[in-house]
């Protein structure tokens, strides 16, 4: 297994030391894990996609628009 060092602010640390039962590797584990599994599905779902990112950016800010004016924004 690869070692691997991240940085966390002091107050989340702070939280972190009061919780020492929590195996907080196994907990950086299973969130890399999740991320990792829904990037591949992303990619899975994607693949045969013809859909641009300027496409992407475009529907995006269309939803935004339409989100904003109902809720009267």
């Amino acid at each position: 297994m690869t070692n691997m060092t991240l940085a966390v602010p002091e107050e989340l640390m702070t939280v972190m030391k009061k919780h020492k039962e929590i195996k907080w590797s196994e907990v950086a584990r299973e969130a890399l894990r999740e991320k990792a599994n829904q990037l591949e599905l992303m990619d899975k779902l994607t693949k045969k996609s013809k859909l641009t990112e300027k496409d992407a950016i475009k529907i995006g800010n269309k939803i935004k628009e339409d989100m904003a004016k109902r809720h009267g924004l």
